[in-house]
């Protein structure tokens, strides 16, 4: 017996069995027609080992434990403070509301003084409350769930951006209305007065609010525990995500009042791009609404190009609250910035002009007028007279 050779040279008597034992995990699979026989087939993916002939799928709260004999709970994760994903929108927004601050005290600091007064003070100090609020909601987005976080992010993630563009439609659409009318008429357009301009903005403002308060009735806000976001082929990897009740469709919706107000107020700073410059303010509301159009047409491929991502709430949510910092940004520095740096640098600009009488605005329309007819006519153009 010592001097048998066995196969592959091996001189040890091979065990005479069919099967071997399975290991912990693994299901016995049995060998058609041998009924004795069997072979073991590891329990994959999130399955774990039911009993000797059966592997069973985890509950979708849960994953296999390392030895696949039984399940555990998948952990859950939020947006931390301390992931870059929240520190660099946290930081544009404190920037934000500190410069926002700075702007409205100095503004309430020379509240009387020409620069302030010609600006609109009314509308102006609405505008920067919105500008606060869009400011404020990246706090909002980062900060753990809950029943109060979720209900003031569903109200403010659109309100601070109809406020701000309910604003400055008022104001562009007044300068609009006015020299449209100065155009055919002598007499004043109505509802141009700062008590009108501000009825008309909260009537704006009122349908965003009362959006929010159907969604509320009709849907409670709440936290969600989203377990197939974070569900990756490794169960190892799986994770619980804590989050709102508000999917990406909810999110656009809650923003699509703010974009239809944006599109608009462009188009209206468009059709006012040709009014004298000591008139209006449409020509740096222009500006900042074709650039904040920019910035929102880069958001919506990135914001949906990452539904797939295994880190898709965490780009999402610093991708919006970027772009909502990086609108305000421009809607501050192109229409308060340049005003703060007159005001503080230099006071001997802020200083009273001459007033500004309907009849100036309707000789300058139509002296705006006449220039453009003639350019259109290849005539030489004449400057229209300013010094109304």
């Amino acid at each position: 017996l010592e001097e048998m050779q066995w196969s592959g040279g091996d001189k040890s008597v091979p065990d005479s069995i069919c099967s071997f034992p399975c290991k912990p995990g693994e299901r016995k699979k049995m060998v058609k027609g041998v009924p004795c026989c069997w072979h073991c087939e590891l329990c994959d993916g999130y399955q774990y080992q039911l009993d000797e002939f059966t592997c069973e799928t985890c509950p979708s709260d849960m994953r296999p434990a390392p030895n696949r004999t039984t399940c555990r709970p998948t952990p859950i994760i939020k947006l931390e403070w301390n992931s870059p994903w929240a520190l660099v929108p946290a930081s544009l927004a404190m920037l934000g509301i500190l410069a926002t601050s700075a702007v409205v005290i100095t503004f309430i600091r020379f509240n009387d003084t020409p620069i302030v007064r010609a600006s609109g003070r009314e509308l102006s100090y609405v505008l920067l409350t919105g500008i606060f609020l869009i400011y404020l909601i990246t706090f909002l987005m980062i900060a753990e769930p809950g029943v109060v976080v979720c209900a003031f992010r569903r109200l403010l993630l659109g309100l601070g951006m109809a406020i701000t563009y309910s604003a400055m439609l008022t104001k562009t659409n007044r300068i609009y209305r006015i020299f449209e009318q100065g155009k055919r008429s002598v007499t004043p357009p109505k509802f141009i007065s700062p008590t009108s301009q501000l009825l008309i903005t909260f009537i704006l403002i009122s349908v965003q609010v009362l959006g929010v308060f159907v969604w509320f009735g009709v849907a409670p806000p709440h936290t969600i525990i989203d377990y197939e976001e974070l569900r990756p082929p490794n169960p190892d990897l799986a994770r619980g995500i804590l989050k709102c009740d508000m999917s990406d469709l909810s999110i656009i919706c809650c923003l699509s009042y703010s974009i239809v107000l944006m599109v608009t107020c462009t188009v209206y700073a468009v059709k006012s791009r040709g009014v004298p410059e000591t008139f209006n303010e449409a020509k740096p509301i222009g500006f900042t609404m074709y650039t904040t159009c920019i910035v929102w047409l880069a958001f919506v491929p990135i914001f949906f190009g990452t539904a797939q991502s295994t880190e898709k709430m965490f780009i999402q949510t610093a991708t919006l609250t970027v772009s909502m910092s990086l609108s305000a940004s421009v809607s501050l520095g192109m229409l308060y910035m340049p005003k703060v740096y007159v005001i503080i640098f230099h006071p001997e600009q802020n200083v009273q002009k001459r007033k500004r009488s309907f009849k100036g605005v309707v000789q300058a329309a139509r002296m705006s007028q006449k220039s453009l007819n003639e350019k259109q006519n290849g005539e030489t153009k004449i400057e229209p007279d300013r010094t109304q």
